[in-house]
């Protein structure tokens, strides 16, 4: 089949800085909870002209990488559960595979607009959906005083645990229980879906390893980036043998981004487990509430609905820009605040303790 022709967009100095700005916040917010940075990136490109597709493929190409590095990074901490990642790896790449022909198909169907109008429509419905869940139960447990209580699973964990298939077992440290793997295939193959989507899957792989399989918040979030990496190297070949994949943007983001996954996963241990689901839920609601105003935008152009008049087309598009900003500016305060707050009390608690060993 015949390569189709794409059109990348002009990089201009300004725009070759914001993406070095959005990376970094990216990839600090990213190493904060697994996934979350990233997929602000997407509608960041594309708010710069770039069709949906290759901002998802460019997005893809760029977070592979740093996924290695911020599960190498965690794994220090003993937060990263290898096995759990490298297997429920594997059925995400054959979702990731699965994912990109049909952001291929919808992109020679519709074009860009299209595409962009897929990209969107999807992250509206799964930021809907997971982000109002999360922030739900960061904030029950927060009223309830179970801040530290994260650790324990709940009542499908519980009942995912006890089932048996023979053949199937498999033994996991990050929950120390044993699982049959029938468990983790869909739930990497929809990670894997997502991700082709709209550049993350852990929307799914995260929130379904916690409340799914009752893995802890924190070693959640890390193996989330092992599973990153593996379907991120099969989609990124995928995709840039299509011809979708702007390596400038991809190393530009990368290149903010692998700073500040470091000092996001540094951020982890000085933190409340359900401080990681008040960050994730929030940072979904806002880039909901961006993606959802561009909607009537592509609706119009596909002339779906009656089209906008071109200044109603640029407002949207410009508030749209503005809340997905403010979106990466409350993560990374969030994550700052948090790792400050957190450094400031271990550092207090170190004295005390130098204090009680001296007077002794």
């Amino acid at each position: 089949m015949e390569m189709e022709a794409i059109n990348f967009v002009d990089l201009e100095l300004v725009h070759v800085l914001y993406l070095f700005v959005v990376g970094f916040v990216g990839g600090l917010v990213s190493g904060f909870i697994g996934s979350g940075g990233a997929f602000v990136l997407t509608p960041a490109m594309m708010s710069m002209g770039v069709p949906g597709i290759v901002a998802v493929a460019s997005n893809i190409c760029h977070k592979f990488p740093k996924a290695l590095v911020g599960a190498i990074k965690r794994a220090r901490y003993g937060q990263v559960d290898w096995k759990l990642g490298l297997i429920m790896g594997v059925s995400a790449e054959v979702g990731m595979l699965v994912g990109a022909n049909v952001q291929q198909h919808i992109k020679q169907t519709f074009g860009d607009v299209g595409s962009s109008l897929y990209v969107s429509v999807a992250f509206v419905i799964v930021l809907a959906i997971v982000g109002g869940y999360v922030l739900y139960d960061a904030w029950k447990l927060h009223r309830e005083g179970n801040a530290d209580k994260d650790e324990e699973a709940g009542r499908l964990a519980r009942w995912v645990q006890s089932v048996h298939i023979p053949g199937t077992m498999m033994h996991f440290k990050s929950i120390n229980a044993r699982v049959s793997v029938l468990f983790t295939i869909p739930m990497g193959f929809a990670t894997g879906m997502l991700a082709a989507t709209i550049a993350v899957g852990g929307f799914i792989g995260v929130p379904s390893m916690m409340y799914v399989l009752g893995v802890p918040s924190l070693m959640a979030s890390a193996t989330e980036l092992v599973i990153a990496f593996v379907m991120g190297l099969g989609g990124t070949i995928k995709f840039a043998w299509g011809g979708y994949v702007d390596i400038r943007l991809a190393m530009i983001i990368l290149a903010g981004s692998l700073f500040g996954i470091q000092l996001g996963a540094i951020g982890t241990t000085y933190v409340k487990p359900y401080m990681i689901k008040v960050v994730m839920g929030t940072i979904m609601a806002m880039v909901l509430v961006s993606r959802a105003l561009v909607l009537p935008v592509y609706l119009g152009q596909l002339e779906v609905i009656e089209r906008l008049s071109e200044t109603t087309e640029t407002v949207l598009s410009r508030i749209s820009f503005l809340v997905m900003i403010a979106a990466l500016v409350v993560g990374a305060g969030i994550v700052l605040w948090a790792l400050w707050h957190g450094r400031r009390a271990h550092l207090r608690q170190h004295a005390a303790m130098e204090e009680a060993i001296a007077s002794d």
